[in-house]
């Protein structure tokens, strides 16, 4: 189809009145019933926008003018947050955050699950929604001969190189990253080049634990030795003497990849330390972790309530990464099975249970939806089953397994309202019926819910 045969044509400057937001935070305007997606305007706003790109069923905009402001607007205090492909939303107030993601559910369950009797609960938010974030990864580059850090630009590999601070992250994270850049300056040590291939620095990963004040650095290069090391390493030490761990992670491919399989321990210990609650967890350079472990805390206790359990029930955790949803509920729950295809992370998990003189669980590697059949025909019978799946959803084997082995209950957690929503067909086609959701907003000033 002829762009000619849609209401917009390339190039051409247009008023629209915004109704609607994406979940990647882009404004939704209507010529017609036609969708035309622009970043930085918000539901409520007017404004000029210039089409940009053209297609059958929508187009894409850039706002030219702001004609009229939404009430939720505020100036956002991030020096690069238009340039920025790390926040979404810094321009919305929070209260507006937490609303969008009360929709953003409430739409998904409409739309693939054809479920609008269940009341969507409003979103649980923080009381401070910034400085959260326990993990960063930053790019290395050069400009001017110099060593830059800085977040890629939305849907490209150029760094920001002018960002001051990143003010969702903790302050030593932010510290850190400023260290090790003027330490590696200083040295000479060169930036990985991702046209080339030759160069040393690729990224910067630096972990801390919440409660514990424990940091681990990650310095992550294309080759087997950093240039300088033992200097390198005592020179961060002097900056930063708190430093819990400094690891070495060689990643020699072409890829996008962040992290290698090879790494080794240069300073300090192997794993950092935090806790959720009352329980203790061991945290590798390569470990899944919650990245805001305050309203980890609040989502625990949320799975932990829908849970309901009195001490007697058996629980069987699908995805259940290092242990942490696990050995949340094993604190209530008489024995908590857990499966993880990653054999690394079920190894962190038997580690977490031991850390916390927990016998009441049993962690196994494998895929969910073949080992619990397994687990049904050897007559285990769960009272309740969690998962807490990555963003594609559930594997439609998993959800049948999880449909044959009836359990009382089924505590879904999850970080994608659509796969979420698109998973209960079948589950309530099984007979289950959804009774609560509660959105908890795990990634302030992001449209992550």
């Amino acid at each position: 189809m002829s762009t000619k045969q849609t209401p917009v044509n390339k190039n051409q400057t247009i008023e629209l009145t915004f109704e609607d937001i994406t979940h990647d935070g882009n404004g939704v305007g209507k010529i017609n019933g036609y969708p035309i997606f622009v970043t930085n305007v918000l539901p409520g706003e007017k404004a000029k926008v210039k089409v940009i790109k053209v297609k059958k069923n929508f187009a894409v905009g850039r706002r030219l003018e702001l004609i009229e402001a939404s009430p939720d607007r505020v100036e956002p205090p991030c020096n690069v947050f238009y340039k920025c492909g790390g926040c979404q939303l810094q321009h919305m107030s929070y209260d507006m955050q937490l609303k969008m993601k009360q929709n953003q559910v409430k739409s998904a369950l409409a739309k693939f699950a054809h479920i609008t009797d269940t009341p969507v609960e409003p979103t649980l938010g923080m009381e401070d929604p910034w400085r959260y974030r326990n993990k960063v990864q930053i790019p290395v580059g050069e400009k001017d001969s110099k060593l830059i850090t800085g977040f890629y630009r939305p849907r490209s590999h150029d760094i920001i190189d002018e960002m001051e601070r990143c003010i969702v992250t903790s302050e030593v994270n932010d510290d850190l990253v400023d260290i090790v850049r003027e330490i590696a300056n200083e040295l000479g040590i060169p930036a990985y080049n991702e046209e080339t291939h030759r160069g040393v620095l690729r990224h910067i990963m630096v972990r801390s634990g919440e409660n514990t004040g424990q940091t681990m650095l990650v310095i992550i290069t294309r080759t087997n030795k950093i240039p300088k090391q033992d200097e390198f390493i005592q020179r961060i030490l002097e900056k930063q003497p708190n430093i819990t761990s400094i690891m070495h992670n060689v990643n020699p491919d072409r890829t996008n990849v962040i992290l290698g399989k090879k790494i080794k321990c240069l300073w300090g210990e192997a794993y950092i330390y935090d806790t959720i609650g009352d329980v203790k967890f061991a945290i590798s350079a390569l470990s899944f972790y919650q990245i805001n472990p305050k309203q980890t805390k609040v989502l625990y206790d949320k799975a932990l309530e829908y849970a309901n359990l009195t001490g007697g029930e058996t629980v069987i955790d699908a995805y259940c990464g290092i242990g942490s949803i696990s050995l949340f509920l094993a604190q209530k729950a008489k024995k908590v099975y857990g499966v993880e295809i990653v054999p690394q992370a079920i190894q962190d998990a038997k580690k977490n249970a031991k850390l916390n003189d927990m016998d009441n669980t049993e962690f196994i590697v494998g895929q969910a939806e073949e080992v619990m059949p397994a687990w049904k025909e050897n007559g285990l019978k769960p009272d309740v089953i969690v998962v807490d799946p990555p963003r594609k959803g559930c594997d439609e084997a998993l959800l049948h397994a999880m449909v044959e082995m009836n359990p009382k209950r089924i505590v879904y957690v999850s970080c994608n309202p659509s796969t979420f929503a698109r998973d209960l067909v079948i589950l309530t086609e099984g007979g289950y019926k959804l009774n609560k959701v509660q959105p908890v907003d795990m990634f302030p000033q992001t449209s992550h819910v």
